[in-house]
């Protein structure tokens, strides 16, 4: 290569003639392509990115201008661009650059940006301050693409950004049709036109059809609102719906045009003021698999061929793909069943039941508290539905979640993938909030599957429930083989039972596996360990566990989620209102942030390991003591009950 490695940082690139940009481009293109398929990661967005990360960072000077990308997977271009190329050798792995933004990385970063739509309240924020400061030569940026539009956040900021004039602001779309799939709705809809146009009379047509199916007032508003205050040339301007926010708009302008998107920057940034410039891009340019790409596989992908594309190590079959085939099950059985997303049909599982009934399935964008509040209203209407999202992506819309599903006792189930610690994408998209959050959340039935067969038979038993909400977790990655139960006691599995009645382990979801294995081994250490599963882990089938307890002389919960308000904080409390007094030791995750690393590596940093947990559990038998130390923490908030 004979210009990327030239490239330290923005200012290098000031040095470089538009064909040398050109050349640099594709050897940025070429860069990623070999990297990010050897380690796994967003390819699709970032090769649609170059030209216009390139053309941003020529014109605004960053650090002192202030670029903010949503969402921050599409910065690996400007990881490159800022001295960065060493580290995408363990892209997203311990020790390499993380797959978004990163304060600790660079100087250049602001924004672990990893949840979509929120970037223009940031940089509305700083433009703010700045402003409030009287700073009048730095401009702030926010690089807006893969659907962000589609979040109501975006548009709340917009409002606001639009109401203050003297915001030095350069809001860039990055327009390439698609989030992780082709991104849907009313925004989409718009800025799709904006591309097709090369007059006015199509976008003319889509505001008239819109309005005019407005019953009631569309057509009243169309022509008296929209013809005759601003007068025809107005109504079909393609410009028109951002300049009635207050925003002055440039654009379409060809994304992969660095000459043209320069001039626009530079334009925008003479303004002074708030302005929105608009680049038409395509997603996964220069990588044929990535462009003809219709299973959303390319906006982020695991090891594969560079050429080809294709997965270069077969996996087992995933929990994804397990409750998506029993989606498709549970729909042939049930006409009231229906599907909703916030634009991840694919990396959910319901694109199988899209296919299967498209007339049941609502990707509504990336809007998780419009999904959830929308499922409510379909559940008052006699639906039944079921929204599949990350487990990261609920607290979004915890307040819908509280207020519009459960204080209603609406019937919806939500499923959430990605739960517990998920590894690569870094802090923000660990899933281990949701166990304590939704402990404060009345009327919610939670359950956790150990394995593909419990998977289905409690996606059933939540789907048979109509009078309160339900919830399903599950944790990125293979499926556990099936660990069947040899006795099951009021809805309670027990999975493994020492010979001696010395700890009673509740393990939570996925954690069984681990927790029987661990069992297991302190039985060779003449520890006796019976480990059940509740399947239902909100609310905990209390009485129930009380009489199971009543023969062991401590508790130990194994959770995948944060131990302050988690599963075990729950049986503490539960246990000290019922007077009953035995140790509840808890082995969970810790309140704080992880940075990026695989997910084996950070449960082995947290000793959340078959060997490290049997360990525990044959010093905690032992020695009949509070352990002492950062991972594994002892709850003796109930008194401790003589050992028998």
């Amino acid at each position: 290569m004979k210009f990327l490695p030239r490239i330290k940082s923005p200012s290098d690139l000031a040095r470089l003639s538009s064909e040398e940009l050109n050349e640099l481009s594709q050897e940025i293109r070429t860069f990623l392509i070999d990297k990010v398929s050897k380690s796994g990661g967003h390819l699709g967005p970032n090769l649609g990115i170059v030209e216009l990360t390139v053309a941003v960072h020529r014109v605004f000077q960053s650090p002192h201008d202030v670029v903010i990308f949503d969402t921050g997977h599409q910065s690996y271009v400007h990881k490159l661009l800022t001295g960065r190329a060493e580290g995408f050798e363990k892209l997203r792995q311990r020790g390499g650059v993380s797959g978004y933004p990163n304060r600790r990385e660079s100087e250049h970063d602001v924004v672990e940006n990893s949840h979509a739509s929120t970037a223009l309240s940031w940089a509305d924020g700083v433009a703010r301050a700045f402003s409030v400061q009287g700073i009048q030569d730095r401009t702030v940026v926010a690089v807006v693409g893969d659907g962000a539009l589609t979040g109501g956040m975006s548009w709340e900021a917009l409002n606001n950004i639009a109401a203050s004039k003297d915001l030095r602001l350069v809001i860039v779309i990055n327009d390439n049709e698609r989030s992780y799939s082709p991104t849907i709705g009313g925004v989409a809809t718009y800025l799709s036109t904006l591309r097709a146009t090369k007059g006015y009379e199509k976008f003319l047509d889509w505001g008239k059809g819109v309005l005019e199916r407005t019953p009631v007032v569309g057509q009243p508003i169309y022509e008296t609102l929209h013809g005759m205050k601003k007068g025809l040339k107005d109504i079909v301007a393609p410009q028109g719906m951002f300049e009635d926010l207050g925003l002055k708009y440039l654009g379409p302008i060809d994304g992969h045009d660095i000459v043209a998107l320069e001039r626009a920057l530079t334009q925008a940034k003479k303004f002074e003021g708030p302005v929105l410039v608009h680049a038409i891009t395509e997603k996964g340019r220069g990588h044929a698999p990535a462009i003809n790409d219709e299973a959303e596989k390319f906006h982020a992908v695991g090891v594969v061929d560079p050429e080809t594309g294709e997965p270069l190590a077969k996996s087992g079959k995933t929990w994804t793909q397990e409750f998506s085939d029993a989606l498709v099950e549970l729909g042939e059985k049930r006409k009231d069943i229906v599907a909703i997303t916030a634009a991840m049909l694919g990396p959910t599982g319901l694109d199988k039941f899209q296919a299967r009934y498209p007339e049941r399935t609502f990707d509504v964008g990336i809007a998780e508290q419009h999904a959830t509040t929308s499922a409510a209203g379909m559940a008052f209407a006699g639906l039944h539905p079921v929204v599949a999202v990350y487990s990261t992506f609920l607290n979004r819309a915890f307040d819908q979640l509280l207020l519009d599903v459960a204080l209603h006792k609406a019937g919806v189930t939500f499923v959430l993938d990605r739960a517990g610690v998920t590894g690569d994408d870094g802090p923000s998209h660990h899933g281990i909030w949701d166990l304590a959050l939704t402990g404060i959340v009345p009327t919610l039935k939670v359950a956790a599957p150990r394995d593909g067969a419990r998977l289905r038979e409690l996606l059933d038993e939540a789907s048979l429930v109509s009078d309160s909400p339900t919830l399903l977790r599950f944790p990125k990655g293979a499926i556990n083989s099936d660990l069947p139960a040899f006795e099951r006691r009021d809805g309670v599995d027990v999975l493994y039972r020492g010979e001696s009645p010395d700890i009673l382990m509740i393990a939570v979801g996925a954690m069984a596996q681990l927790a029987v294995d661990a069992a297991a081994q302190a039985y060779r250490e003449g520890v006796g360990v019976t480990v059940i599963d509740p399947r239902w882990v909100r609310p905990l089938p209390i009485s129930t566990l009380a009489r199971m307890s009543d023969r062991y002389s401590r508790i130990v919960v194994i959770e995948d989620g944060i131990k302050n308000g988690g599963i075990s904080s729950a049986l503490s409390d539960a246990f000290r209102e019922l007077g009953i007094a035995i140790p509840i030791h808890s082995i969970g995750i810790p309140v704080d942030f992880f940075e990026h690393a695989k997910r084996n590596q950070i449960l082995e940093d947290l000793g959340i390991t078959v060997q490290s947990v049997a360990r525990q559990l044959v010093s905690w038998f032992s020695s009949g003591a509070k352990q002492e130390g950062t991972q594994l923490h002892v709850d003796e908030s109930a008194s401790r009950k003589p050992t028998h």
